[in-house]
This record gives C-alpha cells, structure tokens and sequence, in this order.
C-alpha cells in the first residue's frame, strides 16, 4: 500500500510540473514578457521603459537557458527556474496595482471555504440519498417523477438559478440578501448561493447514482443477499451503496477543488470577494500575474484532491490493496 501511494504521489508530481510548464509557456513563450510590457505600459512606450518594466518584474533574463552564465547558472539564471522556485515557495509576485497576490488569495479564501465546504458535503450527500430513495421505489410513479424532476434540473442552466433565485428569494422575498458578503454574519449571505449550486449538481450527480445502483441490483451478490432473508433497504445500504462506492469517490474527488479554490461564476454574480471572483478580475484586467497564480493553485489542488482519491481507492476496492 505504501508503495502504491508513493507512486501516486510521483506521478501527481510530474503531472504538476508538466502543468507548470504549459502553462509557463503559455504565458511567457507565446505571450512573451514584451508583449505584457506593452499591454501594462500602453502600445506608444519606450524601448527603455519595456527594459525598465521587464528588470522590475525579473523578466530580463533568457527564458530556460542562459549561454552567458557560469555552470549551473545557465539553467538557474532564467525567468523560468526563478518563477518554478517563487511558485513552490508560495511566492505569486503584485498585481498591476501593486497588492501582494498572496495576501490577497489569504484574505479571499474564508468565504470560497465556506461556500465550497458546504456545497461539496450537501453536493455529494443529496444526490446519494436521492438517488437511493428512487431506487428503492423503481418502477414506480414516484421512480418516474424523480426521473423527469433530474431531467429538468439537468436541463436548466445555473445562471437560471442564480439570476430566479436573486429574484424570486432575495428581492420579492427578502429572505437573504441579493449579494454581497459580510465577515460578521456570513450565513446570511452563502445561502442562496450554496442552494443554487447544491440544485445545479443534483441532476446529474443523482441520475448517475441512480444507474450505477441499478446496475448492482442486478448481480449475484444482490440475489445471494435476498435469499438469506435480508430487507430491500438493508440491501441498498449495506451491500449496493458500499459496492458503488468508487464512482461516488471519484465524484467527490472531483468536487473537491471547488472547497479551496472557489466557484468563478457564483462568487462573481453574488459579488462575493472570493478566489472564484479574484480569478475573474484578474482576467477581466488582463493582470496576468494573478490568472498565473490562480491556474498554479487550481492546478495543485485538483492535483492533490485525485491523488487523495487514489488513496481512498485502497479503502474501498480491496483490490487495490492486493496489488
């Protein structure tokens, strides 16, 4: 077992490096430091002022490999291994205003954490016993109703929600507010966000929970089960629910970014100061230093949250622990 997470490990370290070389390729290869110069600095600037804002900013230097450096020089001298070292250090740089990008993610991911935590448990709970309710009354009006109900919240996209639920909750209603987000009273605010997204992921998640029940209803172990006298609902709890445990993890595995990283489109729309929120005003200003550090930390995150259901995997399918 310990070498099978050791392994898992490896590869999510070089699937994280080969994501931070894409991406420093997109960003300084195709985009070249120049081109970003000239986008801050305005189209009419000097050469000189180019060279002034690339010596600021550390991108004088030859991007992978420096011919002029002594020894290891000419691979440690580059806007490369300088920006790899800052961004295993935590380190993002400023923003065009000057804010420092990682004090900025610090302060920004309290309300991303209590939207993402509560959605992920309600987004992976609901849909569970959703879905098991209307396997346990299959074949039936109430099986059919819950079918067509999934269908419908499938076909409905979140923006439906979110901009119905400000309108019909927030201004008829005045239950919560509209936006916004206050450190003091923060439940008053996540609400009708949390809701919205809860409501966006149930009909895909449940019918797909749904499937895979049924699809183990159908196996020897179910009908063994049956025959030694064992109820419908000990049946779907303690032999189809733990053997459909997997794709349940696999879900939630990919879930879990949202937790630390925030939901761009929500925060944006219920104007709360998040790190979903702080990645669109990064891009929305063209501010390339906070879209580099955001994709890095949405990168180490999903990264990290499959390399935990890797590791889940050996609880739940024992033969990954007989490998």
């Amino acid at each position: 077992m310990i070498a099978y997470i050791l392994r898992r490990l490896a590869y999510a370290l070089a699937v994280l490096f080969g994501v931070h070389v894409v991406t420093f390729t997109l960003f300084f290869a195709v985009n070249t430091p120049e081109d970003q110069a000239r986008l801050q600095l305005g189209r009419r600037v000097t050469t000189e002022a180019i060279h002034r804002w690339e010596a600021e900013h550390g991108y004088d230097r030859p991007l992978y490999f420096h011919a002029g450096a002594p020894g290891l020089g000419k691979l440690t001298d580059t806007v490369f291994f300088a920006t790899t070292r800052d961004m295993a250090e935590l380190r993002f740089g400023h923003t065009n205003e000057g804010l420092d990008i990682s004090y900025e993610m610090r302060r920004r991911f309290l309300p991303s954490f209590l939207i993402g935590i509560q959605v992920f448990l309600l987004a992976v709970i609901v849909p569970v016993v959703f879905a098991l309710g209307m396997v346990l009354f299959r074949a039936t009006r109430l099986d059919a109703a819950g079918v067509a109900l999934l269908v419908v919240l499938m076909s409905i996209s979140t923006l439906f929600y979110i901009i119905f639920g400000q309108y019909l909750i927030g201004k008829l209603m005045q239950l919560t507010p509209v936006s916004g987000f206050a450190r003091a009273r923060p439940e008053a605010f996540l609400i009708l966000p949390i809701v919205v997204l809860v409501l966006g992921s149930l009909g895909p998640q449940a019918r797909l929970f749904r499937a895979i029940y049924l699809e183990e209803l159908g196996k020897d172990y179910v009908r063994t089960a049956r025959a030694k006298g064992l109820s419908e609902w000990a049946v779907l709890l303690r032999h189809v629910l733990r053997n459909s445990l997997i794709p349940i993890v696999t879900n939630a595995g990919a879930m879990l970014p949202i937790v630390f990283t925030g939901t761009i489109i929500t925060e944006s729309f219920f104007a709360i100061p998040g790190l979903g929120a702080f990645t669109i005003d990064g891009i929305t200003q063209q501010d390339f230093g906070i879209v580099r550090a955001m994709v890095f930390v949405g990168s180490v995150v999903t990264i990290a949250s499959y390399l935990l259901v890797d590791i889940v995997y050996t609880f739940v399918d024992p033969r990954v622990r007989l490998e």
